[in-house]
């Protein structure tokens, strides 16, 4: 049986502007949004994420969320 994320942008947009929510939390959403079937406004999600953290926290999410590392 598979799983998938739905909603993904408003899940996303949702996280990112709780503030005990982390980055690494943020990039496991992140993970599980590029695996999905439903759009995902990268656009936005990406703006919401430089704007709380950075570029280079944008870049931390990435990074994990394609490793996988967020998982761990």
């Amino acid at each position: 049986m598979n799983f998938e994320l739905c909603d993904c942008t408003q899940v996303l947009l949702r996280e990112i502007g709780m503030k005990e929510v982390k980055q690494k939390d943020v990039a496991c959403t992140y993970a599980l949004a590029l695996k999905s079937s439903d759009p995902t406004n990268w656009k936005s999600v990406n703006e919401a994420i430089i704007k709380r953290w950075s570029m280079a926290g944008l870049k931390r999410i990435k990074e994990m969320a394609w490793s996988g590392k967020c998982f761990t």
